[in-house]
């Protein structure tokens, strides 16, 4: 399968960031969005989901919603993505019951990764790979991590953390699955369709 680009929301979005989504779904296929607006309360954040949903759906995308399980399955996303210092993947699973996604951070541990495949999840990310501007990394992973992965398990990896259209071939030829992005879109300086255009033409290169 070839690698697909998994694209995370920035922090903050602003009043005109649906255009800007839009204008990157239209501009290259995405297999997921990661709605991760980690520090709005739960209305507001109730609020972005049914702005921005809709938009993801529509284009054939993946609705995940970073840590909450439970808003997930209330606001008709299509899973959610659980990180070390939320609840247990055991925990999300049952909450989001066996047709939603379930996404979990794994930062450069096979343990976490393979207990994390046992407790249900579709998909374990490892990172951070590079250094990002987007959170503070816990852990630096290699692409040795993606390979052994990849080689000895069917459960998909996605690779995170700083990725850019001139550093992912490394990520691609390791066996990514997917490629979470996030500053390399919505930063890019000839704005978020672009960079959405350059990662995707850097992954076909590989």
């Amino acid at each position: 399968m070839p690698t697909e680009l998994y694209l995370l929301t920035p922090p903050a979005i602003g009043p005109h960031f649906d255009r800007d989504l839009a204008a990157v779904l239209e501009a290259t296929p995405i297999a997921a969005v990661q709605i991760r607006l980690k520090d709005l309360p739960d209305d507001p954040l109730r609020r972005a989901i049914d702005r921005l949903r809709p938009i993801i759906q529509a284009s054939g995308a993946a609705c995940i919603l970073n840590d909450r399980p439970d808003l997930a399955v209330e606001t008709g996303c299509d899973g959610a993505h659980v990180g070390g210092e939320d609840m247990p993947a055991a925990e999300a699973r049952r909450i989001l019951g066996p047709d939603r996604q379930l996404g979990v951070s794994c930062y450069d541990s096979r343990d976490l990764a393979m207990r994390a495949g046992e407790a249900g999840a579709d998909y374990v990310a490892f990172g951070a790979f590079f250094p990002t501007t987007t959170k503070t990394a816990r852990t630096v992973a290699t692409p040795d991590l993606l390979a052994w992965w990849s080689d000895l398990m069917e459960l998909p990896c996605v690779a995170i953390g700083g990725i850019t259209a001139a550093n992912c071939a490394p990520l691609v030829q390791a066996g990514a699955d997917f490629l979470a992005v996030s500053a390399a879109i919505w930063s890019h300086k000839e704005g978020p369709a672009a960079g959405a255009r350059e990662l995707a033409a850097a992954i076909r290169a590989v």
